[in-house]
């Protein structure tokens, strides 16, 4: 196979990995809340919104529009994961590095787009657990990736 049939199959099995990492983070997410008795965040939703002009004007528009960028955002970043496979990256590196794309662009554009504050103002507690969920999303999104690519 030529090298750009294997890219895409490389993305290919990366945008089904990351769909799947993207249910496993949403239960863990779910869980936490639940303990802990909050709101999910919105955002995500408000970065997407901003960028694509996007404003959904009920209650039940925005529970669309966030359900539907938190899916196409972690299914999306399962592209990369992709493309970390396909230059030769696997196993524990593979997902620290997708860990870092993903987790990292959080960090830089939620404050750029002023729809959360930078970390340093999250407290240490709340960014453990945001870095627990986006740990877990890399974890399933490799080992599903890992899966399909046997």
């Amino acid at each position: 196979m030529n090298q750009i049939g294997t890219l895409a199959g490389s993305i290919g099995r990366g945008l089904f990995a990351g769909a799947f990492g993207t249910a496993v983070m949403t239960v863990s997410s779910t869980v936490e809340m639940k303990m802990r008795g909050r709101e999910g965040s919105s955002a995500p939703a408000d970065a997407a919104g901003k960028v694509l002009g996007v404003e959904p004007t009920d209650d039940a528009g925005k529970e669309r529009f966030s359900n539907f960028v938190h899916f196409g955002y972690g299914t999306g970043w399962g592209a990369m994961r992709g493309l970390i496979g396909f230059l030769g990256l696997s196993g524990p590196a593979a997902a620290a590095a997708h860990l870092g794309a993903v987790w990292g662009s959080e960090m830089v554009m939620l404050p750029a787009l002023n729809v959360a504050p930078p970390a340093t103002k999250w407290g240490t507690k709340e960014v453990g657990i945001d870095w627990f969920h986006h740990a877990v999303y890399a974890a399933a999104t490799s080992l599903a990736y890992e899966w399909l690519d046997r």
